[in-house]
């Protein structure tokens, strides 16, 4: 069973998606929340972040991440029950950022994707930064933060 992190902590459970979003979702924010995967594989990772969001939003159809930010092989979609999602690799998508639509592309999900091997520390107050809605830094900002946090 996938299960979200609660949104002042950061589960250590292996099985939990660790993912913080805004509890009051707003259009005019930056950032709906962020996302701290395990490894760069996307076929590991990205299936359980599409569960812990389904139902949130719609169906979740496609997923636009940086090809740069990711493992090779870039597949063109992810398993994720009997709907699997289209992948879409990019280079101009902003460094840090996971885009979510979807069905019909009514809505997203835009996500700060905090790199699997940052420390707790810096991974909890990105989560937390990302996730806060008056917090309006772009995922390339917080990014920099993040790498520059010794």
């Amino acid at each position: 069973m996938t299960r979200i992190a609660e949104a002042g902590s950061v589960s250590t459970s292996e099985e939990a998606v660790r993912l913080r979003l805004d509890p009051h979702p707003s259009r005019a924010t930056v950032l709906d929340g962020a996302w701290w995967p395990r490894s760069t594989d996307v076929a590991v990772e990205l299936p359980n972040l599409v569960s812990a969001l389904a139902g949130l939003r719609g169906q979740i159809t496609h997923a636009l991440l940086n090809s740069a930010e990711w493992d090779l092989p870039h597949h063109r979609r992810a398993a994720n029950g009997s709907q699997p999602v289209r992948l879409g690799w990019y280079t101009a998508q902003p460094a840090g950022l996971l885009t979510i639509i979807t069905e019909f592309g009514h809505d997203r999900f835009d996500l700060l994707v905090v790199p699997p091997d940052t420390s707790r520390a810096s991974a909890e107050a990105a989560l937390a930064a990302a996730a806060d809605g008056a917090d309006k830094r772009h995922a390339p900002e917080l990014l920099a933060d993040i790498e520059h946090d010794g």
